[in-house]
């Protein structure tokens, strides 16, 4: 798998990071999602520097110019629930693609194989497509496998090009042994581990409590 990690170099990703990271600052929901946000919009911008571009004929005012535009346009797959403010940073820069859903949560039986459940799916064609996927935390990355697994049911896309905010060494490792097509990562730091309770350290906590409030 390429990984592309952000931190690697200064930006203005760092203040956003250490903004959802800070417990004092969390207790903002808004600003939490808008730091979100922001960094599906870093995010986005990042990755679609490894997209096709074809030349364009664009009409000013004055004159004309030709113009290099994203073709084809990839399509988004939101995980939700903590994924629609990190999504909706990365739609910010794709508002011509198409999207899809996916519905998580994670189990209460930490026991089970996976442990996120999958529960609502509303997805376009992916046959031959570029699939981005947004998911702001990659910790186990059992869920983000089950999703593709599911997803593939909807066609097999050209490659899959993987979204996160925070990601763990073993989230990647689990998708690398588990997704045979071509797939890519970016994100915005890989934290040192996962607890006992699959949330990743350092980390954030759990980011859908954050943007949302808890839930039963």
């Amino acid at each position: 798998m390429e990984i592309h990690n952000i931190s690697r170099e200064n930006s203005i990703a760092n203040n956003f990071l250490a903004e959802i990271r800070d417990v004092d600052v969390q207790n903002d929901r808004l600003r939490f999602r808008k730091n979100l946000s922001r960094l599906g919009e870093v995010l986005a911008y990042e990755m679609s520097k490894s997209l096709e571009f074809k030349r364009k004929a664009v009409k000013t005012p004055l004159s004309s110019i030709d113009q290099y535009v994203i073709d084809p346009q990839p399509i988004l797959i939101s995980i939700m629930r903590a994924g629609m403010p990190f999504f909706e940073g990365v739609q910010n820069f794709f508002d011509h693609a198409d999207a899809g859903f996916v519905g998580a949560f994670r189990a209460h039986d930490f026991s089970t194989t996976s442990m996120v459940e999958l529960s609502y799916f509303a997805v376009p064609d992916l046959t031959d497509k570029i699939l981005v996927i947004s998911d702001p935390m990659l910790a186990t990355g059992k869920s983000v496998v089950d999703t593709i697994g599911q997803l593939l049911t909807y066609g097999t896309p050209q490659k899959i090009l993987l979204l996160a905010v925070i990601a763990a060494p073993e989230g990647i490792k689990y998708i690398e042994e588990n997704i045979q097509l071509p797939i890519s990562l970016w994100c915005g730091a890989i934290d040192e581990k996962l607890n006992d309770k699959a949330y990743i350290v350092p980390g954030l906590g759990d980011a859908g409590d954050l943007a949302y409030g808890p839930k039963l």
